[in-house]
């Protein structure tokens, strides 16, 4: 589907153990705005591993999270928390995210589902599979 994407709003890192130029994990509060089959804004926290400079397998770079979002689900009203597996490198970021079952609030109660983000700046386009039974 065509024109469903997110912006990033915000972005706050902060290194939590290990070396500049070696193994180290960091977290991330971020803030997104979606438009498309989601519309509205979301609260996104990742654990970051960067794996020592110069390393990237593809595979090494890992950055796991939650994201609560808040708004609508193709018109359905409510909120749902989404479960991410980010992988990212050089040329972006690819992302398997899927909705966190009993998480739907409002018209999104009983929401389930998952979707895919790939790109490579700071509006990312993603697709969005769900149902709402």
């Amino acid at each position: 589907m065509t024109g469903n994407t997110f912006t990033t709003q915000t972005w706050d890192e902060h290194v939590v153990n290990g070396p500049d130029d070696g193994p180290r994990y960091a977290h991330v509060h971020a803030t997104f705005a979606y438009t498309g089959i989601l519309e509205g804004t979301s609260s996104c926290d990742y654990l970051i591993y960067y794996a020592t400079e110069g390393y990237d397998d593809g595979n090494s770079q890992l950055a796991p999270g939650l994201e609560r979002i808040e708004g609508s689900v193709d018109g359905h009203k409510g909120s749902f928390v989404a479960r991410h597996d980010v992988r990212y490198g050089p040329d972006g970021i690819t992302d398997n995210w899927t909705v966190v079952p009993g998480s739907g609030t409002g018209e999104l109660a009983g929401l389930s589902g998952h979707g895919t983000a790939a790109g490579n700046s700071t509006t990312i386009a993603y697709t969005f599979d769900y149902d709402l039974s």
